[in-house]
């Protein structure tokens, strides 16, 4: 390939250069540098020198740069477009909540029944029943604290669930339901010992029944009382009749 080319080129250049055409010399170079045989010193008209090798490892750098940009460019195109998709999807999520709503999350269900045979609260471990005097007395007695939490305690007792609590005949008035028929006067006007309101069962074994005397008794005194020389039934009975 080598040797005729060249003379033919070197032909070529003669003729054009008796012409005088400047854009025939350069393409001349160009074609030269085509050539793998042709050295450098070959490479040279009309006084200018054209080095091959350079101008080879230019051109090679601007593409490097040219391809790295382009690279970039699409990676940028990319992420721009899956930002764009991610953010078409949350506002898609948003607008259906908004349009047709949410559905109220599945409250817990805390229900339970103590081994006193009480209503109770059931902590998140869904093992341990707290009384319902246990709750909201500023105690964490549930291992995460359930029992005190805010929106459970901020407004008592109309955050506390039905079964935690019980209307005396005054509805102004509350205790806990774990306080209900237990033989003290927690409503003030007895009506958590008796009545339909209460539907306490009768006095067990260890209290006796009599009309006590004293407030803080309903339908019963603590058999621990009778004999004690103190009058706490209206007829006597707790002294006369009740054995401990």
């Amino acid at each position: 390939m080598g040797f005729s080319k060249v003379g033919a080129l070197h032909t070529l250049q003669q003729e054009q250069s008796q012409a005088g055409d400047k854009h025939f010399q350069k393409a001349y170079a160009n074609a030269l540098w085509q050539l793998p045989s042709v050295s450098a010193a070959t490479r040279s008209f009309g006084g200018i020198s054209f080095d091959s090798t350079k101008s080879s490892s230019e051109e090679r750098d601007r593409c490097q740069e040219c391809s790295a940009c382009l690279s970039c460019t699409r990676r940028c195109l990319c992420i721009s477009i899956i930002a764009l998709l991610a953010l078409g999807v949350v506002g898609a999520v948003i607008g259906f909540a908004v349009t047709f709503g949410l559905p109220p999350p599945t409250p817990v269900n805390h229900f339970c029944v103590t081994s006193g045979n009480q209503t109770g609260f059931l902590c998140d471990d869904r093992v341990t029943c707290l009384s319902a005097s246990q709750i909201c007395n500023r105690i964490r007695e549930c291992v995460n604290g359930e029992d005190e939490q805010e929106k459970l305690c901020n407004d008592l007792p109309s955050n506390l669930p039905g079964y935690l609590i019980f209307r005396c005949s005054n509805p102004v008035y509350w205790i806990y339901a774990d306080k209900k028929c237990n033989g003290a006067n927690d409503c003030g006007d007895c009506s958590d010992e008796k009545g339909t309101l209460a539907s306490c069962p009768p006095c067990g074994t260890q209290w006796w029944s009599c009309t006590p005397v004293f407030f803080e008794y309903c339908t019963c005194i603590p058999r621990a009382l009778c004999g004690d020389r103190i009058q706490h039934c209206s007829d006597w009975s707790d002294e006369y009749a009740c054995n401990r």
